[in-house]
């Protein structure tokens, strides 16, 4: 018996779009991480980019569930010493909703090139109800 391996002219990139309004933050990204790594698909390769396209939208309406709105934080360092910065869910959502999705999202992918790749051609994050994808004919994806 063979192993089958996915050759790059054989993946099939399709389109999908996901509305997050209302739906959990957890949840929504680990279901779009595996649909932009391919692991959706029987032809899934590990070291192969065979992944879908994921549009989401309405990222400003994702739902946290507990005390995250509170207590969660996100951290980043500036490059100088002592210069930690941290920043609130509550206010991630209020000025870049977008970036919460993309960093979850991130959280849930492999660390490499490709995890990075991956996450920055196939997953697409907008804050309204409207995105600039309509000519790919994305299907509606339901995560609930």
């Amino acid at each position: 018996m063979k192993t089958y391996t996915l050759k790059k002219a054989d993946a099939e990139h399709n389109w999908h779009v996901v509305d997050a309004d209302g739906l959990v933050l957890g949840r929504l990204a680990s279901r779009v991480a595996q649909i932009i790594r391919g692991k959706h698909k029987p032809s899934f390769t590990p070291h192969m980019d065979g992944g879908d396209f994921v549009v989401v939208v309405n990222a400003e309406k994702v739902r946290l569930t507990g005390r995250k709105m509170e207590q969660k934080s996100y951290f980043r360092h500036t490059g100088y010493m002592g210069n930690e910065k941290f920043t609130s869910v509550s206010h991630m959502l209020a000025t870049h909703p977008e970036r919460v999705i993309e960093k979850a999202v991130f959280g849930m992918l492999p660390k490499g090139t490709l995890g990075r790749q991956v996450l920055r051609k196939k997953l697409k994050v907008y804050a309204g109800p409207k995105h600039p994808h309509e000519a790919q004919r994305p299907q509606p994806l339901q995560l609930s």
